[in-house]
């Protein structure tokens, strides 16, 4: 554990507790010098989240206080964080797609001419800051064309606009290829080398070795200590974060693949913009086998499993499961034929945020004859025994299977929507985003759960942003580029990360004729 230095920013005694009686911090101390990077790291549920709500004015504890620069403050909101000099950069950006880097950098403190907006202005000073910071953007470019790693720059450009001299990064690598994480930890580091500090929240282990000078390790709502990140391994944080050690690489058998499951021949999916968001694609997934699709996101993948799962048209080409085409099935439809979906966004589509765990867990099996004693009595004694199986197998930390899905932790929602999807019996599973935002004792869980499933003779198909994850997951992998499928590999132990993240950016790409012949194989 680290001597502490001169910290610019101290949380004493950090008390907050929820009104389910969930106590979400427990007398936490933090503390972050001037001038450095500083990971927190903890599993879903840990409290990290809540703590760095406390700081940015989004959550307000029962007890404890903020030290700015030896000082008392009060942090009633975000704009008296930022008034503070203290920035936020969420997870999922707080961008308007439509507007311009510009138009975006500047809202809300934005320059007038009259009433109006005075854009020239506003590029020069997006110009200015891009320059400042070399974190280089198109003030012009609407936000919606931009890749993902530069959106991550003008979110980090409006932090620092707004005079941010303490940024809270939250998970801002969760969707980057290994090439824009590399730029962006340049970024990062000249940032920290002009004066900033940075609170670097991350599940990436790695990335906290790689780039953090000290980091913070909490669980069950406590703080378990600092550590000079040199002086600990990703080892030594993993168990502090879980209480036990854990398997941080997949272990898994060679995939004997067997007749096929999902069938897609020649797909288009033309998107509201009436681009060509999947652009004549086709592949295969087989019993006992793991497909995985590598891709920056924006790049076909969500309407891809949009259309493999019912919830987005396709504009031509055939898709069959079990050898049945699903084109006119309904969503129930697609999944009465086996079909278990993961999705990327379990907010939307993978739960009803107000209702109960245990109404969650049976939101597709509630009307099977095992729960129901007659056509107008459920038999609760049997719904209660199979939510409460759930709920300990998956290790969902709740109160009871009653509580509201809503009041859970990232990560436990997660477990939610896996028990339900991973205990349906599955003989195909679309797997979308399985592990994104949780930590390392959950990741483990899941990840452990589909090659469980996969020997067990099912089809996965795993779309993941996480390179680590579709590498070491995958027994197959495609790349997808602006639509199309760039690079099939056969064997996903074959490619490095670096090989990878080129067919990732488009940089290089395989023949036609030799995807097609293999997509097909």
């Amino acid at each position: 554990m680290t001597d502490e230095p001169d910290a610019i920013l101290r949380m004493e005694n950090i008390t907050k507790i929820y009104p389910n009686g969930i106590m979400a911090n427990k007398g936490v101390n933090f503390s972050i010098a001037a001038g450095e990077i500083h990971g927190l790291v903890g599993e879903n549920g840990a409290g990290k989240t809540t703590l760095m709500q406390i700081l940015f004015g989004l959550n307000h504890p029962e007890e404890g206080k903020i030290l700015l620069e030896g000082k008392e403050i009060t942090i009633a909101n975000p704009n008296a964080a930022i008034a503070h000099g203290i920035g936020m950069v969420h997870q999922h950006f707080m961008l308007v797609p439509s507007l311009s880097v510009a138009e975006n950098l500047v809202l809300g403190v934005e320059p007038r001419k009259g009433v109006s907006l005075d854009l020239p202005e506003a590029i020069r000073t997006t110009e200015a800051l891009s320059k400042k910071f070399n974190l280089k953007v198109d003030p012009r470019s609407a936000i919606r064309d931009l890749p993902v790693g530069t959106k991550q720059k003008v979110e980090i450009l409006k932090a620092l606009h707004r005079g941010a001299r303490i940024l809270i990064l939250d998970e801002p690598t969760a969707v980057l290829t290994p090439q824009e994480t590399d730029e962006l930890f340049d970024e990062l580091k000249l940032l920290k080398d002009q004066g900033n500090t940075i609170i670097f929240i991350s599940h990436k282990l790695n990335e906290i070795k790689a780039l953090c000078d000290r980091v913070t390790v909490m669980r069950a709502g406590k703080s378990q200590g600092v550590f000079a990140v040199a002086d600990v391994t990703e080892q030594d944080i993993s168990r502090l974060m879980v209480g036990r050690d854990v398997i941080l690489r997949v272990e898994k058998s060679v995939a004997k693949p067997k007749k096929p499951v999902l069938k897609v021949q020649d797909l288009m999916v033309v998107n509201r913009f009436r681009k060509k968001a999947v652009d004549d694609i086709s592949f295969t997934v087989r019993q006992g086998e793991i497909l995985g699709i590598a891709g920056v996101e924006g790049n076909g993948q969500r309407e891809l499993v949009e259309a493999l799962t019912g919830l987005g048209l396709y504009a031509s080409g055939d898709i069959s499961i079990g050898g049945k085409d699903i084109k006119k099935l309904s969503i129930r439809g697609i999944r009465d034929l086996g079909t278990s979906h993961i999705p990327e966004d379990r907010m939307t589509y993978g739960c009803a945020a107000d209702l109960s765990i245990e109404m969650n867990l049976l939101s597709y099996t509630h009307d099977h004859p095992e729960y129901n004693k007659n056509y107008f009595l459920m038999d609760i004694n049997a719904i209660n025994e199979v939510s409460n199986k759930l709920v300990e197998e998956y290790r969902i930390l709740c109160s009871s299977p009653q509580q509201e899905v809503r009041r859970l932790s990232g990560g436990n929602i997660q477990k939610v929507v896996v028990a339900r999807e991973f205990s349906s019996n599955p003989k195909l599973i679309i797997s979308d985003q399985p592990t994104r935002g949780i930590d390392v004792g959950a990741t483990e869980f899941i990840r452990k759960r589909l090659v469980t499933l996969r020997d067990e003779g099912c089809a996965v198909l795993l779309v993941s942003a996480d390179l680590n994850e579709v590498m070491e997951l995958s027994d197959s992998l495609i790349v997808m580029y602006g639509g199309k499928i760039t690079a099939y590999i056969e064997d996903a132990s074959s490619i490095s990360e670096e090989a990878l993240g080129l067919y990732m950016l488009g940089l290089e790409s395989q023949g036609p004729e030799e995807i097609r012949r293999v997509c097909h194989d």
